[in-house]
């Protein structure tokens, strides 16, 4: 895995990157399978994991000399695993921030749409342009047409451009665009924020969050009540709601 994706922990926050720059960090069978492998070692010392990549690309998307020799068995077992991936990131119990420079097309933009939240250097642009060569996006589909508006999705699916940083936060694909020197900076900023915050609300929060969203809004009304009263009897919440009436500081460990 060393060779393909890197982990730094800093404090509570965990930085996964991308390390095949000569590829643009594609998303061959081997990063996917790294990618699954270093979520899933992620535990309870972690409050925010952030995924980042280096070289000129956050992603280029699949591998596509690797598709081109693959069998249809091995094709689907591709698709497969890439699914298994973008669904582990929600579910995971800490938020994912995707920190994107360059582009994030195809797949790449799949994974940008599939994290929690995401942070974009102001060159950064973003594309599921599969069409261009004859492939539409359909699986880099699923994740961009849940964190962006229907219409707009299906224009970039179907004639393959790329949007700017700007138009990306504009749609909701990214959460803050930043001079790309200040990318790191500022995706830590963003990290450091949540981490500050208990990790069990978080988590709880995150579960809830993504839970209720595949919900009508009556049974999503009545799910995060659950969730609200539950939240009321943490030690957390009792000390962090005391704080604020005694207008001082949480004693949060």
């Amino acid at each position: 895995m060393d060779d393909l994706l890197t982990r730094h922990d800093l404090g509570p926050v965990t930085r996964l990157t991308l390390s095949r720059p000569a590829t643009y960090n594609a998303l061959s069978l081997e990063m996917i399978e790294a990618l699954i492998a270093a979520l899933a070692r992620i535990d309870d010392d972690t409050r925010v994991v952030i995924l980042a990549a280096e070289g000129k690309a956050f992603c280029a998307g699949h591998d596509l000399r690797q598709m081109q020799a693959m069998a249809p068995d091995q094709l689907a077992h591709l698709f497969d695993r890439c699914a298994h991936l973008m669904q582990m990131i929600p579910a995971l119990p800490q938020p994912v921030i995707a920190q994107v420079q360059g582009v994030a097309t195809a797949a790449g933009c799949q994974l940008v749409a599939s994290c929690d939240m995401a942070v974009a250097a102001d060159g950064a642009r973003f594309g599921v342009n599969g069409v261009s060569i004859g492939l539409f996006c359909a699986t880099p589909m699923v994740a961009l047409t849940r964190a962006i508006p229907p219409k707009a999705a299906f224009e970039m699916l179907t004639t393959g451009d790329f949007i700017t940083a700007p138009r990306a936060a504009e749609l909701g694909l990214v959460n803050r665009v930043v001079p790309a020197a200040d990318l790191e900076a500022e995706t830590m900023r963003l990290a450091d924020s949540i981490a500050a915050k208990p990790p069990q609300v978080i988590r709880m929060g995150k579960r809830a969050f993504h839970d209720q969203l595949g919900q009508g809004a009556a049974a999503a009304y009545a799910a995060t009540a659950q969730v609200m009263c539950t939240n009321m009897a943490l030690p957390e919440t009792v000390e962090g709601i005391g704080a604020f009436l005694e207008k001082r500081p949480p004693n949060w460990v």
